[in-house]
């Protein structure tokens, strides 16, 4: 019988073999994930590339660099050796930034038995090829079974116990199919707080994950430079239908960004300062510099990297996604912040829904710039 990371026992593996995870990422969502194997009574080896992190891990039982002031339990392991955290591993997560996937998949795939999954819990496109995180995995780790976990979560809340739904992802052989990756999954995972949700539609899942960052860095702009709630609420709800666009022109339904990883973590991240993309945002808002922003901070700001890598892909699909290009505008092209949502107010007027198919020229078009500039000053 095995020991839960909250004390409570467990009746050995669930269905499906999956009771020794590997997490890959020492990160606070890593740790977070760690810990929530432990609490569903899996057996957890923790990754980190710091050395620091796992001595503090090991010796301590925090982990102060990127989650502070959370205790972690003793039965929480962490080592710096992949062969070692990988060893008869029966799923691995990956949770690195997104930019780093490729050459830590790389690495995982020399040290992993053919035929263990792993989960993709990194959100974004990869700057250089502008694959997904799928395709990215499909190429470093050819054959691999493979899972998507997203969904709207704070890594400090997950870790003291909160209650968290995500969305798991993998491919279904047909619907209800109880043996499919992200139903063994869900089971392995699922705990007393930590309820994961199934889906085959590995594309929308995704690309809620990366869309959701750039949308969170328009909301913060907006906050810091003084528009107001009805600006934010605007900005979510019309980052949403950006998202089914996107979703739909990769193979993905609509009806999967109306979930978990899709309105739940854009409603989430665009709406609270513990959001790294929405504080990036609203630092900017406030005549901050990018560098002044992040000195001294650990962990990634993904939206960065994904407010070039979203728009380089939605422009080559033929995918109209204003909001993520007046971020892209501000964050990589230095275009002033007024001039940037002026772009977006003065668009023509259109129909919601878009079945209407109208579009009229904008009667205040040459009074939005002066008016936007009277609210920042």
């Amino acid at each position: 019988m095995n020991m839960r990371g909250d004390g409570h026992a467990s009746e050995g593996a669930p269905p499906g073999g999956v009771q020794r995870i590997a997490v890959i990422g020492g990160g606070a969502w890593g740790t977070a994930l760690a810990l929530t194997a432990l609490r569903a009574g899996r057996d957890v080896r923790l990754w980190a590339r710091e050395p620091e992190v796992v001595e503090a891990i090991n010796a301590r039982h925090r982990n102060e660099t990127f989650l502070p002031g959370t205790d972690l339990p003793e039965t929480l392991t962490a080592t710096n050796r992949l062969s070692l955290a990988c060893a008869d591993a029966d799923a691995v997560l990956l949770v690195v930034p997104s930019q780093f996937l490729r050459v830590l998949a790389e690495q995982v795939e020399a040290e992993l038995a053919p035929g263990v999954p792993v989960v993709i819990c990194a959100k974004g496109i990869e700057r250089d090829s502008g694959l997904m995180m799928t395709q990215v995995i499909e190429q470093a780790m050819p054959g691999r079974p493979m899972a998507v976990l997203s969904g709207p979560t704070f890594a400090d809340e997950v870790a003291e116990g909160l209650p968290t739904a995500v969305t798991i992802a993998s491919p279904c052989a047909q619907a209800g199919d109880e043996a499919s990756l992200a139903a063994r999954l869900a089971v392995a995972l699922g705990s007393a707080t930590f309820r994961p949700y199934v889906s085959h539609d590995m594309a929308g899942v995704e690309v809620g994950g990366a869309v959701k960052n750039v949308i969170a860095i328009a909301c913060g702009i907006a906050k810091g430079a003084g528009f107001g709630s009805n600006t934010r609420a605007a900005l979510i709800t019309r980052g949403l239908e950006e998202m089914k666009r996107l979703a739909e022109a990769l193979g993905g339904a609509r009806e999967t960004v109306t979930g978990l990883s899709g309105i739940g973590d854009l409603t989430l991240t665009c709406s609270s300062e513990q959001s790294r993309n929405f504080s990036f945002g609203l630092g900017l808002g406030q005549g901050k510099t990018a560098e002044e922003i992040t000195a001294g901070k650990p962990a990634v700001v993904e939206g960065v990297v994904n407010a070039r890598t979203v728009t380089d892909l939605a422009r080559k699909l033929g995918v109209e996604m204003p909001i993520c290009e007046a971020v892209r505008s501000v964050v990589h092209e230095g275009v002033p912040i007024v001039e940037a949502m002026a772009s977006l107010l003065r668009r023509p007027l259109k129909a919601e829904p878009k079945a209407l198919d109208l579009e009229l020229q904008h009667p205040a078009e040459e009074t939005i710039v002066p008016h936007l500039s009277e609210i920042t000053q």
